[in-house]
């Protein structure tokens, strides 16, 4: 094997630095957040999709929204939970 990378592989450092680069994990900050919205029992509401995980049951999304206050009337609270994928609906 050549040593200068002369292989059209690139050199050993090259590599390593595609192989790290690929292995890099999805952004995580602001431009990873998503717009959506929830189909909830009391309507469809707007949410803030913050990752994606797969579960034997399928896809869920893990979601900020508001849901009516019960203890105020009017009022509402934000919650965050995990939610089927089909609950969710791009905005």
């Amino acid at each position: 094997m050549n040593k200068r990378g002369g292989h059209g592989y690139g050199t050993m450092a090259e590599r390593i630095a595609a192989t790290k680069a690929a292995a890099a994990p999805a952004p995580r900050g602001p431009e990873a957040l998503k717009h959506c919205w929830v189909a909830h029992e009391h309507g469809r509401l707007p949410g803030l999709l913050i990752e994606w995980r797969r579960t034997a049951a399928g896809w869920q999304g893990r979601v900020v929204h508001p849901v009516p206050d019960p203890d105020v009337p009017g009022g509402w609270i934000l919650v965050e939970e995990w939610l089927p994928a089909g609950s969710l609906v791009p905005a």
